[in-house]
């Protein structure tokens, strides 16, 4: 008989909600194992051991081997987990949505496979980036052109309140010490973004791949969905990073700081929130899981059943 090794699976009522897990962990130069329910972490400094279901995302930088069993669990606890290069190159990888739900995911598809819902969630979300501002008649052009404008003014005076100059948002992907120290900061800041995002939409059963504002990447809807956040986070905590470690490790310093702001401003509580609002959804995502048989005529019908053929 195969022993079985480390504890059992975890039932969806035993894993912690989306809105209360650890925003995200970095980890470089380390071997990750699996000890039952938690990650061992064991590097030059010793051996730590982390829960997996109280982690959102796992930004995993070089150095990091990581075992079939370490990976096993981090998929059972719904943990997305992010392969970060020294030059900003990502992987992406995630486990199952913490729901097991395709509520989320079937109202998305929806949505964006119609032009008028796709274009009133487009406004919804540059609603959100606009409170003073109606944008319910603006078209796509004229909201782009709005939020451009908007950025390029976050960026202008944070440079005046800082006093790191400020050019141009450029860097190169294969070379991540050749960009100027903000736009290393600005990569940086982004990157974990992009991974906080990554893991709440997953985790919350919808796709990273259909987007509304961006399309044709697999990643679009992080992209969307990031976007509503950099100009709150993600950009000032560059700026301010770059003021205060003047020739220092940028991108350590930046990660560290926006986790804090991660969790300071409880980003993912309002990740959750501001998710179901774009997708008009809801319901209690993180308890819900059913599932049914569809039938074009007589809607939805109960699954696990035997069914026979009409007419036996």
């Amino acid at each position: 008989m195969k022993k079985k090794f480390g504890a059992k699976k975890p039932e969806i009522g035993e894993l912690s909600k989306v809105s209360d897990r650890i925003t995200f962990l970095y980890l470089e130069h380390a071997k990750l194992n699996r000890i039952d329910s938690a990650i061992s972490v064991a590097d030059s400094k010793g051996t730590i051991y982390i829960p997996a279901a109280i982690i959102s995302v796992l930004l995993l930088g070089p150095g990091v081997d990581v075992t079939h069993r370490a990976m096993e669990l981090m998929g059972e606890a719904g943990m997305a987990v992010v392969w970060v290069g020294e030059c900003g190159v990502r992987q992406y990888a995630h486990g199952r949505a913490l729901n097991h739900s395709s509520i989320l995911l079937q109202a998305q598809a929806k949505l964006v496979s119609n032009n008028r819902s796709r274009l009133n969630v487009a406004r919804k979300m540059y609603q959100l980036r606009f409170p003073d501002i109606d944008v319910s008649d603006l078209t796509m052009q004229q909201l782009r052109g709005k939020e451009g404008a908007r950025i390029r003014k976050v960026y202008q005076l944070l440079s005046q309140e800082t006093g790191v100059k400020w050019v141009k948002r450029e860097y190169k992907v294969d070379d991540f010490d050749a960009s100027s120290p903000i736009n290393q900061a600005l990569t940086a800041a982004h990157q974990a973004l992009y991974g906080l995002s990554y893991s709440v939409i997953v985790a919350m059963g919808a796709s990273v791949g259909l987007g509304f504002i961006h399309t044709g990447h697999d990643l679009s809807f992080v992209y969307d969905f990031s976007d509503l956040y950099k100009a709150q986070y993600s950009i000032p905590i560059a700026f301010k990073t770059v003021q205060k470690y003047v020739d220092e490790d940028i991108a350590s310093y930046t990660r560290h700081a926006m986790r804090d702001a991660f969790k300071d401003g409880r980003l993912i509580q309002k990740m959750v929130k501001d998710l179901k609002y774009i997708l008009d959804v809801e319901n209690d995502l993180d308890t819900q899981v059913v599932m049914s048989l569809w039938d074009n005529q007589n809607g939805l019908q109960k699954f696990g059943v035997q069914y026979h053929e009409i007419g036996d």
